[in-house]
């Protein structure tokens, strides 16, 4: 399956603004969103071929959602790649115990990112 359309999840306007406009330049549908809420909202209404998630985010962080949604039989085969600030070895390991695909740490290269899009397609 073709990557897409991809949900951006992160609570950094900057952050999703600088994503949006790269992934979009090559040649990709973004959506984002700001919290878990407005995250699995996004699920609903327009499901997202991969998604870009933040780690430290107000509320529900981007590991416990990422449990959520990969442990979701309807979402579980959305590739979801970690991109966060959290660049120890244990949150690695935790984020894909959680059900990532990706791990990523900010800040990104955006060809690291975007090899890895290509491959999880």
């Amino acid at each position: 399956m073709a990557i897409q359309n991809i949900l951006i999840v992160d609570d950094s306007k900057t952050e999703t603004m600088f994503l949006a406009e790269l992934l979009q330049k090559n040649g990709y549908v973004v959506q984002s969103a700001e919290s878990a809420d407005a995250a699995m909202a996004c699920l609903l209404q327009n499901r997202p071929d991969l998604i870009l998630m933040d780690v430290v985010m107000p509320g529900q962080n981007g590991f416990q959602l990422t449990r959520t949604i990969s442990r979701t039989p309807a979402y579980a085969d959305i590739p979801i790649i970690l991109c966060t600030s959290k660049s120890q070895e244990t949150d690695r390991v935790w984020g894909m115990r959680q059900g990532a695909s990706a791990y990523l740490t900010k800040p990104l290269d955006t060809t690291d990112l975007l090899t890895k899009i290509r491959m999880l397609g």
